[in-house]
């Protein structure tokens, strides 16, 4: 639908003050940035994470005691979906070298580099390969392959934009590896935006210090997703695909040893007993658990499965209290709620707006900075912009891109953003977006080493799953690398432990003693975990 005539009324203030904003930027004039000496209280005055009611302290496992949010703690907190006894561990349906637990892109990045080390893979997703938040990631990845840039920078940059909470040797293993895994992509057919003589085209990325930003217009995720997916499916003979199929708890050995999974097929309701030499868990975020009602950008998977499972077996996490709400997520029209704004719209220019036409901070503050400063204009000062549902925004000014570069700028840089609103007669090369923060990564996880191990001899994780790498808070164009360096490296790390692992009886124990511990501190619950899909029922009617 249309902006109504209330909101075409505020656009006018937006247009009012365009022209002289235009003129400020073109002349270096910014709007100042918040001080550092203020970013602490910035932050525990507006941003979601501090939010004190939004948490409670888990009763159980090896994070027992830490603060979670509470949809978190809802599930972790929840029994075990089946019982030991429902599976027959002698006989397992499928035996493999190294079994891979979901179908974004680093499950696609590990299960390509294990299979070049000659092993068995088998790779078994929620839904269908390439159904995860690397297809809906947009404005770009970061990596310092530039003479004016280098490792060292982005490392600094990311270590800075985290709150200096990152873990050294993964941030480390992410930015050294930045550049070779943009010349892998690139091999592998990734048709990153290039300049006219061929080098690669990059932009800003808040809180950077230097232009590093790969892209492929804004669907830089679907991109490299597309190629990865081609790719896993270009090798079926040693890659093989189970869709619809979450592994639902981990296989044990009895010498502790990580042995494998149960899949849960959700099309029969049967469980299937996986053997596995190694096991990698790449199953993403957990955005649809939507904490605090929040809109989100995530997959319709995206349900934090790797936490439980993980947690089961005694992998601890991290940072599980710190997640990330992008600043510029659609609040309007209704139907594309939660959709993402590509960082990449405020790094070529534009300005986000409050109702009277003010800009109110600067554009390209780190996301957390960002998505706080939006927060206060619309709950504090008033100064949001009120859709016919009820939901509050403010104006991500995109009609200035087109006096900045140049006529169809929009529509050429931006082809899915222009689509998603033109189909609801907005142009936003001629109308701003209304926008506000939405969920839209989990900076925390389970804990991993830079080679990607686990607490559990040979069990492995990478991507979104887990914590460390970006602190608690993640920049722009950092997933994605996550994604493609970790989910490499997993690969490697899995293959070596695999070509030397023996297993020993199997064992499902940990989930009798998981339900055990439920009952000894007195948690009664009806839930079972994990959650797999969400459920939107409780919003109809």
């Amino acid at each position: 639908m249309p902006y109504t005539d209330y909101m075409k009324e505020l656009i006018k203030k937006v247009e009012a003050t365009r022209s002289q904003r235009i003129a400020d930027s073109k002349a270096g004039k910014h709007h100042p940035r918040i001080p550092a000496s203020e970013v602490n209280s910035f932050l525990k005055k507006y941003h979601p994470d501090y939010m004190e009611e939004s948490k409670r302290k888990l009763k159980i496992g090896p994070n027992k005691g830490d603060v979670v949010p509470n949809e978190l703690a809802d599930i972790l907190e929840a029994g075990c979906m089946l019982e030991p006894d429902q599976v027959n561990l002698a006989n397992p349906d499928y035996e493999t070298d190294v079994l891979i637990i979901g179908g974004g892109g680093a499950a696609s990045c590990a299960a390509l580099i294990s299979q070049e080390q000659g092993l068995r893979v088998i790779m078994t997703t929620k839904l269908r390969l390439g159904d995860a938040n690397t297809m809906m990631a947009e404005g770009g990845i970061q990596a310092a392959d530039k003479p004016i840039d280098s490792p060292t920078r982005h490392y600094l940059d990311t270590m800075g934009g985290g709150h200096f909470s990152n873990d050294p040797e993964l941030l480390e293993a992410l930015t050294s590896d930045a550049p070779k895994s943009i010349e892998w992509l690139e091999k592998l057919g990734v048709m990153f935006d290039k300049e006219e003589d061929g080098s690669m085209y990059v932009l800003h990325g808040g809180g950077t210090s230097r232009k590093r930003m790969h892209s492929a217009g804004d669907m830089t995720g679907a991109a490299i997703m597309r190629v990865l997916r081609d790719e896993v499916r270009n090798r079926p003979d040693a890659i093989r695909v189970i869709e619809f199929s979450p592994v639902v708890e981990l296989l044990m050995d009895e010498d502790g040893k990580c042995a494998g999974g149960i899949m849960y097929n959700m099309e029969t309701g049967k469980y299937l007993v996986v053997k596995a030499r190694a096991t990698i868990v790449a199953t993403g975020g957990f955005g649809r658990l939507h904490l605090q009602n929040f809109p989100t950008t995530n997959h319709y998977g995206a349900t934090a499965d790797g936490i439980v499972i993980a947690y089961r077996v005694g992998v601890p996490f991290r940072h599980m209290d710190a997640s990330q709400f992008h600043p510029t997520g659609v609040i309007y029209p209704e139907q594309n709620v939660g959709l993402l704004i590509t960082e990449k719209v405020r790094g070529a220019g534009a300005q986000v707006i409050n109702k009277d036409g003010e800009q109110f901070v600067y554009p390209l503050e780190p996301r957390d900075m960002e998505s706080s400063a939006i927060i206060r204009e619309c709950r504090e000062r008033g100064k949001g912009v009120k859709t016919p549902t009820g939901r509050m925004g403010v104006w991500l000014d995109s009609p200035m891109l087109e006096i900045l570069h140049g006529d169809g700028f929009v529509q050429k840089n931006f082809p899915a953003k222009y689509r998603q609103f033109i189909r609801y007669n907005i142009d936003v090369s001629k109308e701003p977006m209304l926008i506000f923060p939405t969920l839209h990564y989990q900076n925390g996880g389970v804990v991993i080493t830079s080679d990607t191990a686990t607490k559990v001899p040979g069990l492995f994780a990478a991507g979104e799953v887990t914590g460390g790498v970006h602190g608690r808070n993640r920049l722009m164009g950092n997933s994605l690398l996550d994604v493609v360096v970790f989910g490499r490296r997993s690969g490697f790390s899995a293959s070596r432990f695999a070509k030397e692992a023996t297993l020993k009886k199997l064992t499902l124990a940990h989930i009798s003693e998981y339900n055990a511990e439920l009952k000894k501190i007195g948690i009664k619950t009806d839930r079972t975990a994990p959650l797999l899909l969400p459920d939107y029922r409780w919003q109809i009617g």
